[in-house]
């Protein structure tokens, strides 16, 4: 088990690498041909709405919702029962994402008004906000039924399709900017709007093949009075919340910031964007490994397992993220300036970025930490506890806001997220160990001491190695990706060196 969930893990981080890496492409297009343009804000707006229900519903509450009921399925009822269930959701799922995609279509002035307010007062903005919304809106159907077919593919241990598609979405966008560079910015926005569009039908269509081999490309039948269905709605309640405060949090980030400067929102974005290099990679790839696994073991009251696979998925984020954290926050304009500042993107612009980055880097682990320990809450079909507990963060994280946003405007926004998130993850610890579904092993100690010493050298290596900021920035685009090459690369060796001088072994990569 142990030597399956770490492959999965690794195949999953493989194929979100590549979709990031392509992701950091198509915001360097963006940035390039569009800079910090009030279009490129409006588009950000229209894409950022969206792309957080698809997160809220589709990868966070359905998900969450659907894999223990599926799982639950294939370990105690026979295969006919399990399609059964497959056909149902799949087709009472579709019926409903029609209804919410025509509504948000009809609705897009509405909506507009709800996450981005301060469009209102400018009549350019907000028409723009409007037109690109109805072009992104349907994403959500598209995207939610990719979802729906990606963890049936996960539930039977089938992770690298899933986790491939989202690089189809990052191709459709930048093909579509490329094409239309030329134009005036407004243009641009429109037609990487629908690549957005194109790329959720793309996604769909690749899921189905896969689907179609495993044997559960089924005919969609209304369901929603059967047993299983109702479960997952259940379920799905409270998960619709739970499982996306963090995203909840960035999305009201977005509404103060649409009455910032304009830029505001594209700093964030750009720092989001950076932020969701590990985050996805690492984060969101061990929950979904895990996800399937914690199901099966409460199914079978396989108590110790759990526990085991619990401790391995944090461990394994502690390794991953806190050196990913320290290398993010100390190079983390060094990065912004390789990265984007080319083009229409300027030097101020990479400056203030990065301070939202390294505010929300604060929170990376928290971030990290509620991916894998909201899954032991939803393997056991639980979705109310970190509800309640998201309630309490997302309060925490508003009042933050108000405070925050005034004296430090953008950066205050990110710092209130990383604090909730900070929160949230301890209120989900602490509420996991008070039931005793999760024990931290006493490999812990150990563990925590190696982590200090192997990251200690990594912060000697870029303390030592990087350049003054004033060198970073009169450089040109080549010497400064020789340069970050040769930190990232270095401080990889250095930490992996020191790692491996403090006892890290591949079976530390092991549970149990």
């Amino acid at each position: 088990m142990s030597k399956q969930l770490l492959k999965s893990g690794i195949i999953v981080s493989g194929m979100t690498l590549l979709s990031r890496i392509l992701g950091l492409i198509r915001d360097m297009v963006m940035t390039n041909i569009m800079g910090a343009h009030w279009a490129t804000d409006v588009f950000l707006v229209a894409q950022k709405i969206p792309n957080f229900l698809r997160r809220l519903f589709a990868e966070g509450a359905f998900s969450q919702a659907f894999i223990p009921i599926l799982s639950e399925y294939q370990t105690n009822k026979d295969i006919q029962e399990v399609k059964k269930l497959v056909s149902e959701t799949f087709g009472t799922l579709t019926i409903i994402l029609v209804v919410v995609a025509v509504i948000g279509v009809v609705g897009s002035p509405v909506l507009v008004t709800l996450f981005g307010p301060g469009f209102i007062g400018e009549p350019n903005k907000f028409e723009l906000a409007s037109v690109l919304l109805k072009i992104t809106f349907p994403y959500i159907l598209f995207i939610s039924l990719t979802a729906f077919c990606g963890s049936i593919l996960n539930s039977l241990g089938r992770f690298a399709v899933p986790a491939f598609t989202p690089v189809l979405l990052n191709v459709s966008i930048i093909s579509a900017a490329i094409i239309v560079s030329p134009a005036l910015q407004q243009e641009t926005a429109k037609a990487m709007a629908w690549g957005v569009f194109v790329a959720g039908i793309v996604q769909l269509l690749m899921q189905l093949p896969f689907l179609w081999k495993e044997g559960y490309l089924v005919k969609p039948r209304w369901g929603w009075s059967s047993p299983g269905v109702q479960k997952i709605l259940t379920l799905m309640g409270p998960a619709l919340f739970g499982v996306s405060v963090g995203q909840i949090n960035l999305l009201l980030d977005t509404i103060i910031a649409s009455f910032l400067k304009t830029g505001s929102i594209m700093w964030l974005y750009v720092s989001d964007r950076m932020l969701e290099f590990p985050l996805g990679m690492f984060g969101i790839a061990i929950s979904t490994v895990i996800l399937p696994s914690l199901s099966r073991l409460h199914s079978t009251d396989n108590t110790d397992e759990f526990n085991q696979t619990l401790n391995w998925g944090l461990r394994l984020v502690c390794l991953i993220g806190v050196p990913a954290a320290v290398g993010l926050f100390f190079m983390a304009e060094p990065i912004i300036l390789t990265v984007f500042q080319h083009g229409k993107f300027e030097l101020l612009d990479a400056h203030l970025a990065s301070l939202s980055l390294k505010a929300y880097i604060i929170g990376l682990l928290g971030f990290m930490f509620i991916k894998v320990l909201a899954t032991g809450f939803f393997s056991r079909k639980d979705t109310k506890t970190p509800v309640k507990i998201g309630i309490i963060s997302m309060t925490v994280n508003m009042v933050f806001n108000l405070i925050l946003f005034y004296p430090l405007a953008h950066v205050g926004l990110a710092l209130a997220t990383s604090i909730s998130a900070i929160l949230n993850a301890t209120l989900l610890f602490m509420a996991l160990r008070k039931i005793d579904v999760f024990i931290p092993d006493g490999r812990w100690a150990a563990w925590i001491a190696k982590l200090v010493a192997g990251n200690l050298a990594l912060l000697g290596f870029i303390y030592y190695q990087m350049a003054d900021i004033q060198t970073w920035q009169n450089w040109q685009t080549m010497e400064r990706v020789q340069h970050m090459l040769i930190l990232v690369i270095g401080s990889i060796a250095i930490y992996a060196i020191a790692m491996f001088l403090v006892g890290v072994r591949g079976r530390d990569l092991k549970h149990g």
